[in-house]
């Protein structure tokens, strides 16, 4: 797996083992849902309280619940990795192989 990590439109620099574990992290959260069947390509875009979710170009709908987990759990993630403050824009793009 490919992992890009921008924060506030930055790009994000990851070593192999926090680009692996974005990736999983980011594909597991989405694995579970409708419409993340033979996932080939993921996007996950988070702009304050909006969570967007496209997996093979085609957008996954979420419910209130749903989005506040992604959102969370990935928030929580890239705010521990090093020179990341500043969360409010989140974007991950994964290419899985």
């Amino acid at each position: 797996m490919k992992a890009d990590l921008r924060v506030n439109s930055k790009p994000v620099e990851m070593n192999a083992f926090v680009e692996n574990l974005v990736a999983k992290v980011s594909v597991a959260v989405v694995s579970v849902l409708r419409g993340a069947e033979d996932m080939r390509q993921l996007d996950i875009k988070l702009v304050g309280d909006d969570v967007r979710v496209t997996v093979n170009d085609g957008g996954i709908t979420l419910n209130p619940f749903t989005s506040e987990v992604i959102a969370n759990t990935l928030r929580g993630l890239v705010s521990s990795l090093k020179g990341v403050a500043d969360t409010s824009q989140v974007s991950i793009s994964v290419v899985i192989d």
